[in-house]
This record gives C-alpha cells, structure tokens and sequence, in this order.
C-alpha cells in the first residue's frame, strides 16, 4: 500500500504499527522520526527490525513518503503539523493515532487553515500498560475498534486507503464526526483510567497501604490494571477532552452519592436493582463487543439420535417486547414474569430505559416496569441502539414519530440492511419525518411530531403484525382513528395487551382501529412460552424415531399456531394438553411423538400464521416423504437473511433437491446428509439446520450461529439435554 511509510513517534502503538505493516506487507520501507532525546528508542527500533531507518530530521524522514503516521502525544500534534506544513506533499496520506480527536482537527485548522483533504484523523482503541517501543507488537490492533474522524472536506481516495490499511492490520474500522468520539470515548475510556487511578492515588495514601494491596484479590488487579499506563500521556488526554470528562465527573459523583444514601437508608432492594442494571447492561455491551468483532459461533452435530424428555422453552418474545413497550406508557406499576432474557428483548428494555422509565431486574424471567404514562417518555441522551431486533426497531418508529423529541434507532449489521419503508411509509401518511439511507434501511432518524400525526385507514399490502402494530402505537399519538387492514390474519398480541392494559381497540374482521382518546393502566403479565422457540421441538421430534417430547405452558394464541397445524396437515402426531388462559393468552402443553410425515402443498392462509417457523418446517419437509410445496411466503426473503435462499442453499448441500421459487420453495423429501452450511447469521436457521442433524447420516457443521442468543440462548442447553449432540465453538 504504501513505497515509504514514515513513522513520527516509534512508541507503543507507532512501533506496533510498524511491525504489524512489515508482517503484512503493506510498506515497502517503513522509517522512523523523533527528536534527539527519542535517539536511543529510535536505535532500539532499528536494531528490533520494526523499522529500516531513523531520521532526527523530518526533512529526512518523510522526503518521498506517500504515508505518514502521526503517532506523538496529542498535546504535540499541532507542532508536528507545524514541522510537516512546509514540507507537506499532496500525494501522502496523513494520518494520527491521538486519542481525541476534535483538538487534532482544530491543530490541523490553526496550522493550515482548514482541514488539509489528505490528513485523516484516526484513532486505534489500543494499549498496553508499558510504553516505548519495547512494548510494541504484531497483533496490538487485531479484533480492535479503530474510529476514523472525517471532515466534510476529507479526500473519499484518502479516506478508503486509510480504511483498508487499518483493515490490514487487522481492526475493525468505524466512522465517526470527532466530537461524537471525544464524548463516547471520554465515557468508555477516559473516565474508567480517571477511576482507576483515583483509586490507587487514595488507596496508596492510607495508612494501611500494605495491608491493602496485600489481602487485594483478582478484581482489584484487573480493574486497576488502567491505572499502570503512561501518566503523561494520560494527563494530555484529559487536558483535551476537559469538557466532555466535566459533565461525566458530576454525573458520576451523581451516582456514588445516590449508592451512598441507600447504604445511610438500608435501601437494598433498590441498591439490588441498581447492581442488577448494571450487570444486565454490561452483558449488553459485551454482547455488542462480540457481535461487532466479529467472533462467530460454529455448531457441531452428529447425525442422529432422538428428542425426549420435557422442558419449558423461553418467554414469548413478541410479548416480551410489547410488555416493556406498554407498560413503560402505562400509569402504575407493571410486573412481568416470564419474561425472555435474550438479546433482542433485552434490547427493547434498555431502549425504554434510555428514555427514562425506571425498570427492575429481569431476575430470573421476572421484571418491573415504573410506567411513567403515555405522555412521560424522556428524550434519549445518545442513539437506541436495538441490536438484531426488527421488532424493536419497526414497533418504535411507530411509538416514536408521536413523541415531542428527536430520537435515532440504529441496529447491528444484519438489522441495518433489513427493509424499513413498510413501516416509514405509512408513517409518513400520518405526517411522520423519518429519515432512512437511500436503500431505505437503519439508522432511522426520526423527528418527533407530537400533536402533529394524522390517522389513516391504511390497507396494507403484505401481512405483517409488526407493520400494524407499529401504526397502532402511533395511532395512539395522532388525531383521529386510525384503522389498519391486514390481508390476512397475523398475531394479535398487540391488540390482546392493549386491551389488557384498558386501551379502547376496536377488531372488526380484519381491520384493527385506534385513536388516540386512551390511557394504559399496569396490570400484571405472564408470558407463555414462544411458540417460535417450541416449533424447533415440535419439527425435531416429529422426524426422529423414537422421540417423545412434552413442551410446558406454550401461547397457542390462534395467530400464531399456523406450525401446528401445518405439521399436522403433515401427518405429525401433536396433543393439545390442558389448554388454559393466562392474561387474555391461550396456553396449553404440548406433547409430539414422532410419527413418519408426508409432503403437502401448504395452504396459503396458514403462511401468515407460521411466516418465522418456515426455516424448521422446511427440514420438515426434507424428511418427509414426497414433494412439499410453499407459496405467498415472499415475506421470507426480506427476514434476517433471505431465508428462502439460504435454506435452499443448505438443503441442496446435504443433499436434499430443494428449490427455491420467487415466494416459496418446492421440496422433495429425501434422505439428509452431512456438510458443512452457512446460516448468514440468521438464528432461525442456525438452529433449524442443527434439527436436521438428528435425521442427517453425517455430521452437519452450521457457520455463524451467534445469533441464536438473540432469541433463544437456552437453546443448545436445552436441545442437548433432550437427546441432540451438538457442540459449539468459537471463532475469530
């Protein structure tokens, strides 16, 4: 990539980036520069092999470079513009490594004038307690986030070779405006090394200092591990981010002084609750971390075996995310049990955390909502983010366009290229100002219109319970009743809990209406196990011999039973027991026994009604004997994945003849074999294909599987307890 890579600074990080470019090839020559009292790091350098060459003149060190990277102290930067401004060449690619980046891009402005479109601003999240370039290694940079800070004036050439260098080395690499970065990294990186070393500082002081750090376990090391890096460098970061550290401080002291008074009240079940959040919300971030550097999980199954036994699969998640939604509007307090404490639910919860509603636990599936009433939701501080989770993201567009602030609903990669327009669309006809990308996908910038929505009588085009719940929630916030008509029936949990919560609904045939003359009052919610969740279950021991399974306590609201009826129509063997209802929810125990299956042409009234346990219900159809036809399903293409396509794709390599049509497939039931299959992420199809694994005469490798925590974390526990054997790996 680069004839001659100039280094100015060969520390840490410029000497890890030095033998990082040399083991990847990217530089032909790589040099260093520094001032003569860097003389003898500069020599180590050199003798180490990190660089070809030193220069103690920076006319020297970057005469025909086409890259130099700025790797000083922050506080040194705009001196070091200085130095390069006469020298400056318009074919280099200019860079940085400063850990905040706004000053860096006011160094460049005091120095040039403006911005030069060459220099682009960049910051690796990287470190290690040592310094110089003794320190420096090879892999410093792999699976870490790297920010790049443009400026509207930043050359698009630059800008790309910056990014595919920093890709080389191994980082994963995001845009950011500078002031976003100096705010997010002055919360997740400046204030933490503030805390730790205020806290060695006061621990140090005391008398019994000894004792102290001699009875200190483990966590005390870990956490103060922060507190060993370079002071100087340190206290240049915080000179530069003061104005973003300020407001952090405060808040924190904020927070230690509330700690403090429920330890003076004898407070602990609010001091729990505190300690729960905070454990719940660091699960999230962990979750992000692993998700976006790319760690992937492998299933492994042997072919095979049989299903048996009983369980209990998780909480709903459609009634998951509807409970936190309505009974954070509602007035009065809200308690949920059975409550799914995966990803994507979890992700609707800290969305209405964010916008203040006060929410306890989930302990143990259970969770309390302070409802702050249908007019009490606060504008969030940052972007929701809502991970995986399409429900979340079309649900709040809605309930959002009404609100009396701006908000913003970004998503993971595979949300990102997820169809948003069936729900903007709509929206925009009641007055909603949503903004997409040109493809129409997330981030969703939405302008509250409070006061503002006009009702409509939408007619939609393609059933979708989240297209219709997401206009009902606006149609909570806008003048008039709106009314939706759905072509064919999907779930109805939406319409269920809100007339749970006292909200006048209107259902007439297949037209929902709503207005906004309304208020929400708590109630208490037990959410049935996912049907979802249950059908991998009901699908794997239909096509097992032997099987026996009894699935407890599983909603069989009618919209979402299309699975059982179309396993039925299938030949499988499945008893409704003990059927109940449970918060305006039917519910029953399941039992399925295996019994040998036949194919069908599915009818078409069902698909609505089975549209997320396609995936399974395709092996199904695998191990069934003759031909299965699927049509009207065309929604299945735009899910996580375009699950008609990846199926297919799988299927055809174990060796079923399964082939796709425009809104289906046509499937010939055959014999299943071994290989190796990709599920592009999608957890659904993760999991269907470790199903086929028990009707397979080969072991199955299932790529990309990480997703599944999105929605059913239980899942390898509990399909490997009823008799499957599956082994999961990580992977970078």
């Amino acid at each position: 990539m680069f004839n001659k890579l100039c280094i100015i600074g060969v520390g840490l990080i410029g000497g890890s980036v030095a033998r990082s470019a040399r083991l990847q090839h990217l530089a032909r020559t790589i040099v260093g520069y520094g001032r003569e009292q860097d003389l003898q790091n500069l020599q180590t350098a050199q003798q180490l092999g990190v660089i070809d060459e030193y220069f103690l003149d920076i006319a020297d060190a970057v005469a025909n470079a086409d890259g130099v990277l700025i790797a000083t102290p922050v506080s040194h930067i705009e001196s070091t513009l200085a130095l390069l401004k006469p020298l400056w060449s318009v074919d280099t690619l200019y860079t940085d490594v400063g850990s905040t980046k706004s000053n860096v891009l006011s160094a460049a402005k005091n120095v040039f004038g403006k911005v030069p479109p060459n220099f682009v601003a960049a910051h690796p999240i990287a470190g290690a307690e040592q310094s110089g370039v003794l320190a420096a290694v090879d892999d410093l940079f792999v699976n870490k986030r790297l920010i790049i800070t443009p400026t509207e004036h930043t050359d698009i050439a630059a800008l790309r070779k910056l990014q595919r260098f920093w890709q080389a080395l191994g980082a994963s690499v995001s845009l950011m405006d500078a002031a976003h970065h100096d705010s997010v990294l002055a919360a997740t990186s400046h204030l933490p090394h503030i805390l730790a070393f205020a806290l060695v500082d006061m621990l140090g002081h005391q008398d019994e200092q000894s004792e102290i750090f001699q009875y200190a376990a483990g966590g005390f090391k870990d956490f103060t591990r922060i507190a060993s890096s370079d002071p100087t460098m340190w206290t240049d970061i915080c000179a530069a981010n003061k104005s973003a550290l300020l407001p952090l401080l405060g808040q924190l002291q904020s927070q230690l002084n509330k700690i403090q008074q429920l330890l003076i009240d004898d407070n602990y079940q609010q001091l729990f609750t505190t300690f729960s959040y905070a454990k719940h919300a660091r699960q999230r971030f962990l979750n992000q971390i692993e998700t976006t550097m790319s760690k992937s999980h492998t299933f492994q199954i042997q072919p095979g075996g049989k299903l048996f036994g009983e369980t209990r699969v998780p909480g709903d998640k459609s009634m998951s995310h509807r409970s936190i939604m309505l009974g954070s509007l509602a007035d009065g307090i809200t308690h949920v049990t059975g409550f799914l404490e995966a990803e994507d639910a979890l992700a609707t919860l800290q969305a209405f955390r964010d916008m203040g509603v006060d929410i306890e636990g989930p302990v143990d599936g259970c969770v309390t909502i302070h409802g702050v009433g249908k007019d009490g939701l606060k504008a969030p501080k940052n972007e929701l983010y809502l991970g995986n989770s399409g429900t979340s993201m079309r649900l709040l567009s809605g309930l959002l366009a009404g609100q009396p602030f701006d908000s913003v609903l970004t998503g993971d990669k595979s949300l990102s290229g997820r169809p948003m327009k069936r729900v903007t669309d709509p929206l925009s006809q009641m007055g909603a100002e949503i903004k997409t990308t040109e493809q129409g996908t997330a981030p969703l910038y939405i302008t509250g219109k409070a006061g503002q929505l006009q009702a409509i009588d939408y007619v939609m085009p393609i059933a979708s319970a989240q297209v219709k719940s997401c206009l009902l929630l606006a149609g909570m916030y806008a003048q008039g009743e709106t009314r939706v008509t759905e072509p064919a029936p999907t779930r109805d949990h939406t319409e269920r809990m809100l007339t749970g919560f006292s909200y006048p609904v209107k259902r007439e045939a297949s037209t929902a209406s709503i207005s906004a003359a309304g208020r929400l009052t708590a109630m208490d919610i037990d959410v049935p196990s996912d049907i979802s969740s249950a059908a991998f279950f009901l699908v794997g021991a239909s096509i097992a011999p032997g099987s026996d399974v009894t699935l407890r306590h599983v909603g069989i609201n009618p919209t979402r039973t299309g699975v059982i009826d179309i396993l039925r129509l299938m030949g499988a063997n499945i008893d409704v027991l003990n059927p109940r209802e449970v918060g305006g929810e039917p519910v029953a125990d399941l039992r399925v026994r295996y019994s040998p299956l036949k194919g069908i042409d599915i009818p078409e009234e069902l698909v609505p009604l089975a549209i997320d346990e396609f995936p399974v219900l395709f092996v199904a159809a695998a191990c069934a004997e003759g031909q299965t036809r699927l049509s009207g399903a065309e929604e299945l293409r735009v899910k996580e994945s375009d699950r008609i396509q990846v199926m297919a794709d799988g299927l055809q390599i174990l060796g079923v003849d399964a082939q796709p049509t425009p809104d289906g497939m046509i499937i010939n039931g055959s014999q299943i074999g071994g290989g190796v299959v990709d599920s592009h992420g999608d957890h659904r199809i993760a999991m269907s294909f470790s199903i086929a694994g028990l009707r397979a005469n080969a072991a199955i490798t299932v790529l990309d599987c990480a997703n599944v925590n999105t929605s059913f974390p239980e899942f390898k526990d509990l399909v490997k307890n009823l008799g499957l054997t599956l082994v999961c790996t990580e992977d970078q």
